[in-house]
């Protein structure tokens, strides 16, 4: 049985975006059952799990003896076995790819980089300062993403791994009004969090924290 590691509580900013998401929506997405190890931090920081995660981040994948860490990296090995999630053909499995790199260097480094500022540093004078500069990165590669996709459902045509990196990269800016400026992309993320696979892992990442604050 699969197993990956997600934490047992986060604050409500965080909730719903943390990278197991990305994990658990790829594992629906392929038909591939797994179990969660919800952790806290006195587990995050042990000896043992830092073994299997230096940097005691989740998530972790693991399976008969196999242990994987970085979200991105653990998608691509879900997806390597799930026609759902990368094409047979050889042109479209490496768009696909290319796009999960995309998603994570072109488009999720400067998105973290204002969701940092906005969620953990708003007061701070630096943060002030230099916000504007990051918003206007932000913006722009928005732009940029929206060009390339245009009227087209998906990144390449059809659902792949590539669009859901980039969907989960699109929900970390759920906290401002950003993709109001872009309905091309504001309707792609909704789209593909419509699909079943993706209700069925936020709900099972959600499921612990509403339990928590019951």
């Amino acid at each position: 049985m699969i197993r990956i590691s997600a934490f047992k509580w986060v604050p409500p900013f965080a909730q719903g975006v943390v990278r197991d998401l990305r994990v658990r929506w790829a594992l629906e997405e392929a038909g591939m059952p797994y179990e969660a190890r919800l952790i806290d931090p006195e587990v995050q920081a042990s000896a043992d799990y830092r073994e299997l995660q230096p940097f005691g981040q989740v998530p972790v994948f693991e399976e008969e003896g196999l242990a994987l860490f970085e979200s991105g990296a653990i998608v691509f090995h879900i997806a390597s076995r799930s026609d759902v999630l990368l094409p047979r053909d050889e042109a479209g499995r490496a768009r696909a790819i290319t796009w999960m790199f995309a998603a994570l260097n072109s488009i999720e480094i400067r998105v973290q980089q204002l969701a940092e500022i906005d969620l953990f540093a708003p007061d701070k004078e630096w943060a002030k300062l230099h916000r504007p500069d990051v918003e206007k990165a932000v913006r722009r590669r928005l732009k940029e993403l929206a060009v390339w996709l245009g009227d087209r459902e998906y990144l390449e045509g059809r659902f792949t791994a590539g669009d859901l990196l980039m969907t989960t990269v699109l929900r970390i800016l759920r906290h401002t009004d950003l993709l109001d400026s872009e309905p091309t992309l504001k309707a792609y993320k909704e789209r593909c969090e419509a699909r079943p696979a993706f209700q069925r892992a936020l709900a099972a990442q959600m499921k612990p924290f509403e339990s928590h604050g019951a």
